[in-house]
């Protein structure tokens, strides 16, 4: 999210010009050369992870962070979770070391502090007050709250891994921005699938074997759905970007106005309660949060959070190879297609093909047999790419574990019955 710091100065937007600039931000193309990836951890008490960690602990410990030299971005999401943003790298293997050296270097900070990072898409115990009090969080519980628990649960007891990737060539073929978009919409289900990691919320099974996808398909539909797949991408995400609700107005002094209803486009044309400038819609598409969201290049935002210290690697990995590796691409574009008459006409991830990827994960067959050949074409693709062994390894292991037998990460929990619940 963006400073609360902003300025309104500047013209008021015409209608015109947003979807200019909207049009324009949206896909920066050529060559995919960069990668990046954004961790989010839930943070626990070292020895019990099931013990409440109190405020003042976090904030002492995150304190020391801040000190640290780190080459990524490090911030806190509002109950607590923290977040590792690499710096964009020009191989997959630059952005895997330095990510790596960075979590290195802030687990033995945290481990002084009797803390510890946990790879979970969903906190399966807690469900935490928010740490962050600051007006952009104040009117972001304020705008969820009017649509149901589980923008609350969301922001505050979530962790996901975000794959940032070039949107591609301007050209058609297999790296350019347009098949992209569309391998990203029917690829992100298999990805949600095969590493769902959060089957329990509040100590309870859900059902779900990725209870953060479910938490994401059920929040405000305007803002997390994908745009419609059928318009060329650069219009499609205009128009959504335009006619999706304004989360809050910014104000200088005192609480963010939170309107009822109001897009971005009918704020511009009634200019009230202030007209809308340039920093106002930089700021509304940050506030965006379909599966995908382009920002220049991709962000793909459907993967839990994984287990162990380096099972981040694996997504991040295997992601980047069957989008940057053009054979990859190629094959696994064919293979995904045939995903598209399950998905139906409904936006992700409220369709079909999404729905069952995260509760079924993949225990559904078409589901299965589309990550079995992924991950194959994958691990193909990584020597080609220059992965390293260590990370050829981790895919390998990832494929052999879950991927052959048509399990996710969800599975190794010990978990009773749905609506029971969770004991340790």
């Amino acid at each position: 999210m963006p400073s609360d710091e902003f300025a309104v100065e500047g013209p008021p937007l015409r209608e015109d010009d947003a979807e200019a600039l909207v049009r324009g931000i949206c896909f920066k193309t050529g060559p995919p050369r960069v990668v990046g990836v954004e961790l989010e951890w839930l943070v626990h008490d070292l020895y019990d992870p099931e013990l409440p960690v109190r405020t003042e602990r976090l904030d002492k410990a995150f304190g020391g962070l801040r000190d640290l030299p780190l080459r990524s971005a490090l911030t806190f999401e509002p109950g607590g979770q923290l977040e590792l943003s690499s710096a964009p790298a020009a191989s997959l293997m630059e952005c895997v070391d330095s990510t790596a050296a960075d979590l290195t270097a802030v687990r033995h900070e945290l481990r002084t502090a009797g803390l510890t990072l946990t790879g979970l898409g969903q906190d399966p115990w807690h469900s935490p007050g928010r740490l962050l009090k600051e007006p952009r969080y104040d009117a972001m519980e304020t705008y969820l709250d009017r649509i149901g628990p589980s923008g609350r649960a969301m922001m505050r007891s979530s962790a996901s891994i975000q794959v940032c990737l070039d949107a591609g060539h301007e050209e058609p073929g297999p790296l350019g921005y347009g098949r992209r978009w569309q391998l990203a919409h029917l690829l992100g289900a298999v990805l949600v699938a095969a590493f769902a990691n959060s089957p329990v919320l509040a100590r309870r099974t859900t059902g779900w074997r990725s209870t953060r996808q479910a938490l994401w398909t059920d929040l405000d539909p305007a803002r997390t759905k994908s745009p419609d797949m059928r318009r060329e991408p650069r219009a499609a995400w205009a128009a959504y970007a335009l006619d999706a609700p304004v989360m809050c107005v910014r104000t200088a002094d005192g609480p963010w106005e939170v309107p009822e209803g109001l897009t971005f486009r009918e704020w511009i044309r009634r200019g009230l309660p202030r007209p809308p400038v340039r920093a106002d819609l930089d700021y509304h598409i940050s506030t965006l949060f379909p599966p995908v969201r382009p920002r220049g290049h991709l962000e793909l935002r459907m993967i839990d959070a994984q287990p162990g210290d380096d099972g981040w690697m694996v997504p991040l990995a295997v992601t980047t190879a069957l989008f940057d590796d053009p054979e990859a691409a190629e094959t696994v574009y064919r293979t995904v297609k045939t995903l598209a008459e399950t998905a139906g006409a409904r936006p992700a991830p409220g369709n079909p093909l999404w729905i069952t990827a995260a509760r079924d994960g993949l225990t559904d067959p078409e589901l299965h047999a589309a990550a079995v050949r992924c991950f194959a074409v994958a691990q193909e693709a990584l020597p080609r790419m220059g992965a390293s062994e260590a990370v050829r390894e981790a895919v390998a292991a990832f494929n052999e574990r879950y991927v052959v037998p048509g399990r996710c990460p969800a599975d190794d929990m010990d978990v009773p019955a749905t609506g029971k619940e969770l004991r340790t």
